[in-house]
């Protein structure tokens, strides 16, 4: 399979998770609902977590086409970890919206929307992280492999978000807030961290993936 049909059909697919997010953001109206100041203030969660996964699905996208630009070869094995990525981040409109309508409160049903919007967010990173292990193993993968003794360190920063996304389940089962500002911490952070270790692409040598 050609790499290009890979990475437009993984656009197509960000591209529609991306927008679905924005599906979320309504106010009820002028008729008997309060003032529009009132309601968009009600709304936060929505507006929060719309800003968070955004971000995140925007990292995740700019990691995926500078990863897949060092790919040489796609294979079969390939196709399906990157579906098991793609899986997770469609995911993420639910994830959001439904964390949105219990977030303001502490309720059980609360902290289990928040536990399941941390696990998607999971789920993504490890199918990330499935695709850059991918890459390390295998001759002809990638055009500047990582080396063997820099491998462990680029794994750790690579997908470095996952730890912090268990953390976050963890926190979410006893605060919701707590663990949705765990998540949007490690959102924040990708958007400027870069990675020195990831494989290089053969048009941009140093042009290296965040980490996801």
């Amino acid at each position: 399979m050609d790499r290009s049909r890979l990475e437009a059909f993984s656009d197509g697919v960000f591209a529609v998770a991306i927008t679905l997010l924005a599906l979320n953001l309504t106010v009820a109206g002028p008729q008997g609902h309060g003032s529009l100041a009132h309601q968009l203030y009600e709304k936060w969660p929505a507006f929060a977590g719309y800003l968070i996964s955004f971000l995140t699905i925007g990292i995740i996208w700019v990691n995926h086409h500078v990863l897949v630009r060092s790919i040489m070869t796609v294979d079969r094995t390939l196709l399906f970890v990157n579906l098991m990525l793609l899986l997770f981040v469609v995911l993420i409109p639910f994830g959001t919206a439904t964390m949105a309508d219990y977030l303001p409160q502490n309720t059980w049903d609360a902290r289990l929307a928040m536990v399941l919007y941390a696990g998607i967010f999971l789920g993504m990173s490890a199918g990330f992280g499935a695709i850059f292990e991918w890459t390390l193993h295998g001759q002809g993968r990638v055009h500047q492999p990582v080396p063997p003794e820099q491998r462990w360190a680029a794994r750790f920063r690579f997908v470095g978000g996952s730890s912090v996304y268990v953390v976050a389940i963890v926190v979410a089962l006893f605060s919701a807030l707590a663990a949705f500002l765990l998540i949007a911490a490690v959102a924040v952070y990708y958007v400027f961290e870069r990675t020195p270790t990831s494989p290089a692409t053969a048009d941009s040598p140093d042009d290296s993936p965040l980490v996801g």
